[in-house]
């Protein structure tokens, strides 16, 4: 044994002796025979062939490494990097590199740990710290008295320019942590501030080591940065790169499994893992999940004797529709004891001013929901007040994340507790995002629970405070309620029909946009549907009555702005041929409203209502009769008021839209010959008024109802009554518009065909020869189609006294242009006359 100890030192000292003059050689400034010298001095150790023993190179290594450590300082680049790579082969080769510590590691931290960059090379400063990675490898816990050092130096490379040095210092960060927790946890919150800095690198592979690395210097060293450190964690949440979310995941989830003080931090690292379950990325998913799942099944078996009677006794529990996995009981516990720590900050965060934290903020308070189950319970208030709030952001992705969390607590809460804490906010705040809110809690509840509440929700929904709101937002929010309650509530939403009803058609009333207005008509047929109704008209004769009923208290006060008008419109409108059944109701209402002390824009609306209900009678026999009771009332006291003359645009619009009820109720047959005659008195001076009227489309559908009057009444009219009538007639056959002219001649064919059998010719001659003349001054109109309408005319009015005209005729037709139509009228009269 002696022998070859004294063998192995004898070659020993020949190696040494051989590469004596290239150790020398190391201390000449030529630069070439310094990189002559080092590549000498390897060739001669290491790369002799055979290789040399390990305990021979050992001898070797510790005679040379002074001179060669001396090499790592030198001003040439190639001569440094030599001898790093000479070293670290060495390092590699012997049995006991720890003999050498004492002089590595104060050359490595001279090149490395100065608070300036001593070594310039980025590739050799790469190199020194993959070096100092093989040396904490090998020696591991002999590194232990050498830890200041390393601190140091790593300080320093953690933030290095080049990014392979700072994933090579994070990677060699982590093999210390590991190698020596006992001596580490005394530097560890050295590491954390460059660490801090590093883990928001440009480089995803950088970012990512960082992550890992600061996983392990806090789970092997102090545990106190764990505060200073979350919020950067959280930051990488957003990180684009997968794999930096990944590594978040592992190492949050590697805390909540192994971290020694992990129980005190469980509410500030729970939300970053349930955050992972949400990730894009199937994979990371899977893994938080899977991770999730390892931390409450450790966190049960910990806490056995606690949870013994829940993990004997527990209760099942169904899932919210969509989900397939309930939390183990360690998982629900964990979030029972930790959700009051957490949700005032999560709430908090769902009004962030970053859109990408708010939505973050959404989609974990819906993972805190699932596994809170019905311990949420203790926390509706404020979870309520924040659910409010977010259902109001402009990002969509954040409500409808809001929405599904609504949907689980409406799930797990009963709904006599959540409603006694909506239903306040529900009457006074008029705010949308509460009635999203309730939306998603009704849509989530299950029908057996919500049953007990179903009046009372329908109650507040109905309440003119509530659904009287005419913003748009507010409308389609109050819409989704009623949507969600006959989706959860089908066939027993017919306990609430009249609330539901008269809410949709308030909503009907008030709504402005098309798509809304379809929406709303559509859940008023679900409603029929629901109770078995073939049509909506059953829905409507079923609760017409009683929504008119509620409407009635105060209609002598309405005004153009009251809401109750157009629900009054909307009800009637969309009522149908039902309405003839309520006119007993419906008549007193209009009437009231119709007055001429009443605003002018409301006589017009409600004018406008009267023509769309008389249109809609006019459809049915049956209906048309029921009206046809009350035609005299509407004719008397609401449209001849109307059309007295008064000055102003409005007046004269209100003018115009009395004449065209008029013209519908005689369009429809709503009126008959008798009834006309009870009121042509008053009527006729309404009229003949009206043909002086200041607005073409007064005159043009004044001309029409007195056709149609005509054409009703027939022979039945006294001739006085006639001759009232053709003066004023004749006198629109000098209007502006020639469509009037022409209203006004087929006018006078209706007219001529209205005398008795027993009219007296002799003594009403002087009337005929008026007409006759006044009617021939037109048969020479510029316009041919006047023309026409006149000779037809007068073919009309020539029986009446055909002799009379013939002698008329005669007179004129030298004055006149248009010879062809005076003979073609003589002609006509001869063939009359025989």
């Amino acid at each position: 044994m002696a022998d070859n100890v004294e063998s192995k030192k004898s070659e020993v000292a020949g190696i040494l002796q051989a590469i004596a003059r290239h150790i020398n050689c190391l201390s000449e400034n030529n630069r070439v025979t310094k990189k002559k010298a080092l590549e000498s001095i390897r060739k001669e150790t290491l790369g002799k062939k055979p290789a040399l023993d390990p305990e021979i190179l050992q001898g070797v290594f510790e005679s040379v490494v002074k001179p060669l450590l001396k090499c790592f300082a030198d001003s040439v680049e190639r001569c440094r990097e030599l001898a790093i790579d000479i070293v670290s082969d060495f390092v590699d080769a012997v049995p006991c590199p720890e003999a050498c510590l004492p002089y590595l590691m104060p050359t490595v931290v001279q090149r490395l740990g100065n608070q300036e960059i001593v070594e310039s090379s980025e590739e050799l400063r790469l190199s020194l710290v993959c070096f100092l990675v093989k040396i904490t490898n090998i020696t591991k816990k002999k590194l232990g008295p050498y830890l200041d050092d390393l601190v140091n130096v790593l300080q320093r490379t953690i933030i290095d320019p080049f990014p392979d040095v700072r994933r090579e210092s994070c990677k060699c960060t982590c093999l210390v942590a590991r190698s020596i927790p006992e001596h580490f946890h005394m530097q560890s919150e050295s590491l954390i501030k460059p660490l801090s800095v590093c883990i928001s690198h440009q480089h995803a592979k950088v970012r990512t080591q960082c992550i890992l690395t600061i996983g392990d210097v806090l789970q092997f060293g102090s545990h106190k940065p764990m505060d200073q450190v979350i919020s950067h964690l959280a930051q990488r949440l957003f990180d684009q790169s997968p794999q930096v979310r990944m590594a978040v995941t592992d190492v949050v989830g590697g805390w909540l499994l192994d971290f020694v003080d992990r129980y005190s931090f469980h509410h500030k690292l729970i939300p970053l893992l349930l955050s992972s379950q949400t990730d894009e990325l199937p994979d990371i998913q899977n893994k938080a999940f899977k991770l999730w799942d390892e931390i409450g099944a450790k966190y049960a078996q910990e806490n056995e004797e606690e949870l013994k009677d829940q993990l004997d006794f527990g209760k099942m529990v169904d899932l919210p529709p969509g989900e397939t996995t309930r939390p183990n009981l360690g998982c629900r516990t964990l979030m029972f004891r930790n959700l009051s720590k957490i949700l005032p900050g999560l709430l908090n965060d769902l009004t962030d001013w970053t859109t990408s934290n708010r939505i973050m903020s959404a989609k974990l308070l819906r993972m805190l929901l699932l596994n809170s189950e019905d311990h949420t319970t203790q926390h509706m208030e404020k979870l309520l007040s924040g659910m409010y709030r977010a259902c109001g952001d402009e990002e969509r992705e954040v409500v409808q994340q809001i929405l599904l969390s609504a949907e689980i607590v409406g799930f797990f809460v009963d709904p006599e507790i959540y409603w006694k804490l909506v239903n306040p906010t529900v009457r006074s705040a008029q705010s949308p995002g509460v009635l999203m809110t309730l939306a998603g809690l009704i849509r989530g509840s299950k029908p057996e629970t919500l049953q007990p509440q179903l009046m009372s929700v329908c109650q507040a929904l109905v309440d003119p405070e509530v659904c009287r709101n005419e913003q748009t937002s507010y409308q389609v929010e109050l819409l989704s309620c009623i949507e969600a309650i006959l989706a959860t509530s089908k066939e027993k939403c017919s306990e609430v029909s009249l609330q539901l009803f008269t809410t949709l058609v308030t909503l009907l009333a008030l709504a402005r946009d098309d798509g809304l207005k379809t929406r709303i008509r559509e859940g008023i047929t679900s409603l029929a549907k629901i109770q078995g109704m073939e049509d909506n008209s059953a829905l409507y004769r079923a609760h017409t009555r009683q929504v008119l009923d509620s409407l009635k208290g105060n209609y002598e006060q309405w005004t153009n702005f009251s809401v109750e008008r157009p629900i009054f419109d909307a009800l009637l409108t969309e009522s149908g041929v039902l309405v003839s059944e309520l006119l007993t109701d419906i008549i007193p209402v209009i009437r009231v409203n119709l007055h001429p002390d009443k605003d002018p824009e409301l006589r017009l609306k409600f004018f406008s209502l009267l023509s769309r209900l008389v249109m809609k009678a006019g459809e049915s026999e049956g209906a048309r009769l029921k009206f046809g009771d009350f035609s005299l009332v509407v004719v008397k006291e609401m449209i001849v008021p109307n059309c007295v003359w008064h000055g102003g645009r409005t007046a004269t619009a209100i003018r115009t839209t009395a004449i065209s009820c008029l013209w519908a109720l005689l369009q429809s047959g709503l009126l008959t010959a008798e009834q006309v005659s009870s009121v042509i008195g008053e009527l006729q001076t309404q009229l003949t008024s009206l043909l002086e009227d200041g607005s073409r489309s007064t005159r043009l559908i004044t001309c029409r109802v007195i056709q149609r009057i005509l054409a009703l009444c027939g022979s039945t009219f006294d001739p006085d009554r006639l001759h009232t009538m053709y003066m004023e007639l004749l006198k629109r056959m000098d209007d502006s518009s020639n469509e009037i002219r022409i209203a006004v001649a087929k006018t006078f064919e209706t007219f001529f065909k209205c005398f008795p059998k027993d009219y007296d010719k002799r003594l009403y001659k002087a009337h005929l020869e008026t007409l006759y003349r006044g009617l021939l001054i037109h048969l020479d109109d510029p316009d041919s189609n006047i023309q026409q309408a006149v000779l037809d005319v007068l073919k009309q009015a020539a029986p009446l006294h055909p002799h009379l005209l013939l002698e008329e005729v005669e007179m004129v037709r030298h004055k006149h242009r248009s010879f062809l139509f005076c003979d073609e009228l003589i002609q006509h009269v001869k063939t009359l006359t025989g």
